[in-house]
């Protein structure tokens, strides 16, 4: 791989031209198709095979004038202090704002609230529901405004009015001042480490591009693919993260070669013959685990991981192609500023003392034993909350109270109680039973019996009298345990009564959705996490040829996943912390969190186990003991690793700033995993381990060493390898012009 690797840098460098034009070609179509696209849909979240899900369908079918996800909207009423919302001019001003949403083609029904006994007990309270006809999506911005317009008119007369349900929710869009904050972060930590305004601008062009494209592609393929905004904001952040990682590596390793003399485009071919062989298996291992996410069977989850793979793949292929491009088109002005002194002057630059990295990792060679337990304790410690992990997914109570949702969804549970917000729908297939009014009235009897339950509504008929709908309302809030029970409880009944009546019962409704989504995260996680371990050794063991350098750094990635689970839990559960990222509700963490971010962090982890240890492995194998191959990986990768992390680490932090629930759990989880494994289980808890396993860390069987295919990724074959001379241009292809090194 390295020698082919380096034939692919040594061209990109030579055809710069072509390169550069080709990438800049693909960025304007793929901005071009995205701005041509028509807007994507944000889809209702769905679980294929669970109950509920089935009961949605079911409803489809037996429903076909409604549908059963489609968007609803409550306006909440309050009357003025002292007042009841029954008293004539209040209830005046409700019907009034209700009736001037009739003639919307999209509004499927309004209810009365004063008819169907939408009042609290004090009678201070009242809410009307809106169906709709259509998805959230599809829904019209006159169709909003009407329903705004309406509260608007019911607040003018006194009351205070509030919009719940899904109508109003809209699409997170990046590009705020946090996201902002976190690139020129990552653009200063660039400048520090590199040395130069243009090497550290090379990073972040070759970044931008890549994210571009790949922002415009999702965008581009929303509608076709079913791709939400979510899907298109992973892209981003993981694209932007490793797309500067990348030409960061290849950068540095591209600077090393030229400091030892080689000409600029063979130190193109080499630094992606080495540093590019490491982006490979690195990007490689986060598209595997991204990509493996569809097996957990949750489609957004799927596109998620598939967005997030393809950006990483894009990022891959420019670090591999533009960057030695731009190499040509940059010239000297890639070396740092002591360099280019030093040559000017016809010296070289001075060495001074040895660096932090290799004064660290002579630190650990001489305390492995106190590193390792000091580092190794403290990571436990972080780990210990995740034991009392909750799932589950956030509904209006997680939004801002500076939000109209959060605060009809706090009128409505001091109305009518908490688990008014989390109702739950139970579905009566009447259709082979023998008697169907007999059987929903079982049902009903039944559920009303059980504990926990605050009430439930009168059934409603499907047109062919085949189905009937149960809405219950649980006492309990939508994320709670008892809620959790009380599900559990009402599909154990319904056992019983489908054998005494023929009649298939289904529990559905938004609350037990998030329920068995969130039963089935659980599920999944154990299964998939020991795939993904598994695929971390395998890969690792072929990289690095030893048993032992796989399974720590697969045991360090645990660590750093569990730590990053107790931090989720000690702010988004416990609210440690939680107001200086703008959290105001502490609640389960989104069930869909731990699986994802298991696949993203093995695949960042890989990134800093092969762009370390790679040095390490290179050094060892020409000769150096364990304990020098240590020293030498940290002198030469150390600083670049530790700038690589804490760009990441900004990136992903940026994003903590948005009001999108997935996307702020997302960030503090990641920034989280990716401190902890760069610079407490790579940089401390691994080399610790090395300088204690000696020569056994590098062990191989045998058997083994014949049957492992040799990657070659540290690119052994190219220090044996003469350089090339310059190609001689071809008619095909015009010679590029000169570039002055200066």
């Amino acid at each position: 791989m390295a020698r082919f690797l380096y034939r692919v840098g040594r061209w990109a460098f030579r055809r710069r031209r072509l390169v550069g034009g080709l990438w800049l070609a693909a960025l304007v179509l793929a901005v071009v198709a995205a701005a041509t696209a028509p807007a994507g849909e944000e889809e209702d979240l769905s679980m294929p095979g669970t109950e509920s899900q089935k009961a949605f369908d079911l409803l489809d079918e037996r429903f076909p004038q409604s549908n059963a996800q489609g968007a609803e909207a409550r306006l909440v009423f309050q009357a003025p202090d002292g007042q009841r919302v029954t008293a004539a001019q209040n209830r005046a001003a409700v019907e009034n704002a209700l009736r001037s949403l009739d003639g919307d083609d999209q509004v499927a029904s309004t209810t009365n609230p004063y008819k169907t006994g939408a009042v609290s007990e004090d009678g201070t309270i009242a809410y009307s529901t809106i169906a709709y006809t259509a998805d959230v999506a599809d829904l019209t911005e006159s169709t909003k405004r009407a329903l705004e317009d309406a509260a608007g008119q019911a607040r003018n007369a006194g009351l205070t009015v509030e919009i719940g349900g899904s109508a109003l929710d809209s699409e997170e869009s990046p590009g705020g001042t946090t996201e902002i904050i976190g690139v020129a972060v990552a653009a200063v930590v660039l400048v520090l480490t590199l040395g130069s305004l243009a090497a550290a601008g090379l990073s972040l062009l070759t970044a931008f591009v890549g994210v571009a494209i790949a922002f415009g592609l999702v965008s581009a393929l929303a509608v076709p693919l079913g791709l939400t905004s979510t899907v298109a904001i992973l892209a981003l952040m993981l694209g932007l993260a490793v797309g500067i990682d990348y030409a960061l590596f290849i950068t540095s390793r591209f600077r090393d070669e030229r400091a030892q003399g080689r000409e600029p485009e063979e130190a193109a071919g080499r630094a992606v013959g080495t540093a590019g062989s490491a982006v490979v298996f690195a990007g490689a291992t986060v598209f595997i685990a991204l990509v493996g996410l569809g097996v957990v069977g949750i489609p957004e989850l799927t596109k998620m991981g598939l967005g997030g793979a393809g950006a990483v793949a894009l990022a891959v292929l420019v670090a591999l192609t533009l960057v030695p491009a731009l190499f040509g088109f940059f010239g000297r002005r890639v070396l740092s500023r002591a360099v280019r002194k030093a040559a000017r002057k016809g010296s070289e630059s001075s060495v001074g003392r040895p660096g932090l990295g290799t004064r660290w990792a002579r630190f650990v060679l001489r305390r492995p034993v106190t590193v390792l337990l000091i580092a190794g304790l403290g990571l436990g410690a972080v780990a210990l909350p995740a034991l009392s992990l909750e799932l589950g997914l956030p509904g209006d109570e997680a939004k801002s109270v500076e939000t109209t949702q959060r605060r009809a969804y706090d009128l409505l549970s001091e109305g009518f109680g908490p688990g008014f917000n989390g109702p739950l729908t139970v579905v009566v297939d009447t259709a082979e039973s023998k008697n169907a009014q007999a059987a929903t009235d079982l049902v009903a009897k039944t559920v009303r019996g059980l504990d926990g339950v605050a009430s439930v509504g009168d059934p409603f008929l499907s047109p062919a009298k085949d189905t009937a709908v149960l809405t219950v309302i649980p006492k309990t809030a939508p994320n709670s345990g008892e809620t959790k029970d009380l599900v559990q409880a009402i599909r154990g009944a319904a056992a019983g009564v489908e054998a005494d009546t023929g009649a298939g019962i289904l529990v559905t409704g938004t609350t037990a959705l998030n329920i068995d989504i969130s039963e089935a995260m659980s599920d999944a996680l154990i299964p998939y996490l020991s795939v993904v371990i598994g695929l971390a050794v395998l890969l690792l063991m072929v990289v690095f040829r030893s048993i032992l350098v796989p399974v720590k750094a697969a045991l360090g990635f645990l660590l750093s996943v569990g730590a990053a689970f107790g931090v989720l839990v000690a702010v988004f559960q416990w609210g440690w912390a939680a107001d200086l990222i703008g959290i105001e509700q502490t609640g389960p963490v989104m069930s869909l969190m731990p699986i994802l971010i298991i696949g993203i962090v093995f695949g960042l982890a890989m990134d800093y186990e092969v762009f370390l240890f790679t040095r390490m492995r290179e050094a060892y194998v020409h000769g150096a003991s364990p304990g020098e191959a240590i020293v030498n990986g940290f002198r030469h990768s150390g600083r670049v690793v530790a700038a690589a992390a804490i760009i990441m680490i900004s990136v992903f932090a940026g994003f903590i700033g948005m009001n999108n629930p997935t996307i702020q759990t997302m960030g503090v989880g990641l920034a989280a995993a990716v401190a902890f494994d760069a610079f407490v289980v790579r940089m401390a808890i691994a080399p610790a381990v090395l300088a204690l396993l000696g020569h056994r860390a590098w062990w191989l069987p045998r058997i083994l060493n014949r049957v492992l295919p040799n990657v070659d990724i540290e690119g052994e074959a190219l220090s044996r390898h003469v350089p090339e001379p310059p190609a001689a241009p071809d008619a095909a292809v015009p010679p590029p012009l000169p570039v002055r090194w200066r």
